[in-house]
């Protein structure tokens, strides 16, 4: 079993920031890339980041320049820091990761529970 467990949302001020953690944990032989997606009420899921293994990292548009993707392998965790929040961002945060349960075997894709994140004065 795997599971990726996240925290850091909450609730923040426009021009705040917040710090999005995701833990992956159980079975694993090895994690590969890993993303933040986010869907706000009446919205599809969106991809927020993503970070492959060896760090290239890509970002949807409207949050280059303010947020930034960044993982820590040996913890097999990912991070998202927030910065300059503006009410548009106001969702439900999913961690994604694929992950390789066994060697050779294929990856299989997790998410975490997800967590919210509210911008609002």
């Amino acid at each position: 079993q795997v599971q990726l467990v996240e925290s850091g949302g909450g609730l923040v001020q426009p021009g705040g920031s917040l710090r999005l953690s995701c833990a992956a944990s159980g079975s694993i032989f090895k994690v590969n890339s890993m993303g933040w997606y986010r869907q706000a009420p009446g919205k599809q899921r969106e991809l927020v980041a993503g970070i492959t293994s060896d760090n290239n990292t890509n970002y949807a548009d409207s949050v280059k320049g303010r947020f930034t993707i960044a993982r820590d392998n040996a913890k097999d965790t990912v991070y998202l820091q927030m910065n300059s929040l503006k009410p548009e961002d106001t969702a439900v945060y999913f961690c994604n990761a694929y992950i390789q349960q066994k060697r050779f075997f294929p990856s299989g894709s997790y998410w975490g529970q997800g967590t919210q994140v509210t911008v609002s004065s």
